[in-house]
């Protein structure tokens, strides 16, 4: 392929590839497999396939890495460009695509690029044997699974395989027409959500919300709602926001993205600690000043009100 990087073939698992002072680790391969791919030709279908993996890793690992930081709203930084796979060459066969991240200096393997392509190759085997979904599987991204392999025609099939998992798994029609039940379970509701807007694309008229109830769920708007999801950003410190509106809802009955928003309003601060019930300030104060003795009253200046800067800071006050 013209224009990748001439490197050497690394064996699967094999060594890092030292490259302006970075380094490559081949995280998983895949390889596709029927007539169309002889010659290890990949077609522009095939590298869509490629573009649809990197989305998938990348959800699932945002995914697992809120389960395990439930108490924490942002990602860390760079994480999206931790989980970014790169393709630098095709190896010979029907067509391999060994599949690799970058890694700067001497740091550690991200870890949770790793986790994301095993817990992937996971649920792909679980599809090709019909085997239940695992346990840990981010449900709300059933829906992105089902679409993998979608370009495969009769007869084709993509291999996966990780460095932890010597047992490759296969996606194929079948695979996915297995996983396209579990979205059919899946279906569409009205439903009203409240949460905090931490991520917002103006250009794709979307953004995420986050709620104390599940993970965080993809809400579209309008023009006419963009100044209300730019000041629930700004101000995610202390607004939530209320979303109602048409939902696709998963089997385990969570919403996943509001595509239809009939309604999207700030409703109030995260500080609920206000009492409507408690008295008014100047009666506090009127309470307070009504406990302390006359005497003490006494002893305050005359001009106590007219010169209150020179009796707090002295000649600083002038």
């Amino acid at each position: 392929m013209r224009g990748l990087a001439p490197v050497e073939p690394l064996p699967h698992g094999g060594r890092y590839t030292d490259v302006m002072n970075s380094q490559w680790k081949e995280v998983v391969r895949v390889e596709f497999r029927g007539e169309r791919f002889r010659g290890h030709a990949l077609d522009l279908g095939a590298l869509g396939e490629l573009a649809q993996l990197q989305r998938i890793v990348e959800e699932t690992a945002k995914a697992l890495w809120r389960a395990e930081n439930p108490d924490r709203e942002r990602l860390p930084a760079r994480f999206e460009e931790r989980t970014r796979l790169h393709l630098r060459r095709i190896v010979p066969g029907s067509a391999v695509a060994p599949l690799e991240i970058q890694i700067a200096g001497q740091s550690p393997q991200p870890a949770e690029v790793v986790d994301a392509v095993e817990l992937a190759h996971e649920i792909v085997h679980c599809a090709q044997s019909a085997r239940p979904l695992p346990d840990r599987m981010p449900k709300q991204l059933v829906g992105l699974y089902a679409e993998w392999g979608r370009s495969l025609q009769v007869g084709e099939s993509m291999q996966i395989t990780t460095l932890r998992q010597r047992q490759p798994a296969l996606v194929t029609p079948e695979s996915r027409a297995r996983l396209e039940q579990f979205v059919e379970g899946a279906h569409e509701a009205v439903t009203e959500v409240v949460g905090t807007v931490l991520e917002a694309d103006v250009r794709r008229r979307a953004f995420q919300l986050f709620s104390d109830t599940g993970p965080a769920i993809t809400v579209s708007f309008n023009a006419d709602q963009e100044e209300t999801v730019l000041a629930a950003l700004s101000g995610h410190a202390t607004v939530k926001v209320l979303v109602r509106g048409r939902a696709a809802v998963s089997p385990d009955g969570k919403p996943t993205r509001l595509t239809e928003v009939s309604e999207l309003r700030i409703i109030a601060g995260l500080d609920s600690s206000f009492d409507k019930q408690a008295p008014a300030i100047e009666d506090v104060l009127a309470k307070i000043a009504a406990e302390i003795p006359d005497e003490e009253w006494a002893k305050l200046p005359d001009d106590l009100s007219d010169n209150l800067d020179h009796y707090l800071y002295g000649d600083m006050g002038r």
